[in-house]
């Protein structure tokens, strides 16, 4: 069977971007739901190549994602709207159970995730889970062994606090503008983003290897 350059170009990065270290980091955006037993429509900011979209339906979900690019992920049971996150109104985002943006916000502008979060409040929906990169301090140590294979893997994180986070927005327009664990862009920062928004924070948790920082977010004025 002959494939297009577009299949093969999207198998490719497919492999490429949900490396195994990544896997569970994707898995971990449906897990947090596991408890969240009021929630059964869910608005997707962000999907990517359609992974976590996938998995929510399969889940039994109903989905619709939001992104600036065209769908890639066309599913006759998943609605999608093509936006620029900083364009998407409150009106847009509301009617839905819960908000999903993960490993997307860090591509706005720090000034710029306030606007966002703010629109996200103003939905009205009662709960919103958002990731970003964490760069603080952190140790990962994983160590396989049987009789046929041995593979470890250690991770440092350390003095990200003394550095500044640089980009170039002339050669990534939509690359990352900051990442929590850098000067200026540490954890208490971004708490204190969200509670002056009026989200209470649900719970906080970490990914490994990935090294993300997730958030379950309650608006109790929904």
């Amino acid at each position: 069977m002959d494939y297009s350059k577009d299949q093969i170009a999207r198998k490719s990065e497919w492999f490429r971007y949900y490396s195994e270290k990544r896997i569970t980091h994707q898995w971990l955006q449906v897990h947090l739901l596991k408890n969240l037993d009021d929630v059964n429509t869910i608005l997707e900011v962000g999907p990517g190549l359609g992974l976590v979209s996938s998995m929510l339906h399969n889940a039994g979900y109903e989905v619709t994602t939001v992104d600036y690019l065209s769908n890639q992920y066309p599913h006759p049971d998943i609605k999608f709207i093509q936006k620029e996150i900083m364009n998407l109104t409150g009106e847009e985002a509301s009617g839905y159970d819960c908000i999903i943006c993960c490993e997307t916000l860090e591509h706005l502008l720090w000034e710029d995730v306030d606007i966002v979060l703010s629109k996200f409040f103003s939905s009205g929906c009662e709960w919103l889970i958002i990731s970003v990169p964490y760069q603080g301090f952190q140790l990962d140590f994983r160590l396989f062994f049987n009789l046929y294979k041995f593979k470890k893997n250690f991770s440092m994180k350390i003095f990200k606090f003394l550095m500044n986070f640089d980009f170039d927005t002339n050669i990534d327009p939509y690359g990352h503008k900051w990442e929590i664990g850098y000067k200026k862009y540490s954890l208490f920062n971004l708490e204190k983003k969200i509670k002056k928004i009026g989200y209470q924070i649900h719970m906080r948790e970490f990914s490994s290897p990935c090294r993300s920082v997730f958030y379950i977010l309650r608006n109790y004025k929904k």
